[in-house]
């Protein structure tokens, strides 16, 4: 079953670069879309679609939160735990023909 949820992060744009460039170009199995936009106070929403609820928090102990930890160790950012996740009811989800594979993508890329 999809699983799938929006979230506000306290981090900006660089934030987020150095994130996806300590992720690796090698895709998170079970994530099937991620979206992020920026929000009108400077942080960030993300928007994922996973294959299920347990592919995600796979990822996350796995990939994620060494990745995140590892930047905000590095920057000296200490967050007041997780941000909250509002979980979505997804209807449909599909994919046009102009989406960009996520591996070709480079950190400098999303903070330029």
């Amino acid at each position: 079953m999809l699983y799938a949820y929006t979230q506000s992060v306290p981090i900006d744009l660089e934030t987020y670069g150095k994130i996806v460039e300590r992720l690796g170009p090698t895709p998170l199995e079970g994530l099937m879309f991620h979206l992020v936009t920026r929000c009108a106070d400077g942080g960030l929403q993300y928007t994922d679609v996973w294959e299920s609820h347990a592919a995600c928090e796979r990822a996350f102990e796995d990939r994620i939160h060494p990745a995140v930890y590892g930047v905000f160790a590095e920057i000296g950012f200490r967050p007041e735990g997780e941000p909250q996740k509002q979980q979505l009811d997804v209807v449909d989800l599909f994919q046009g023909s102009s989406v960009p594979h996520a591996a070709a993508r480079h950190a400098d890329d999303i903070a330029g």
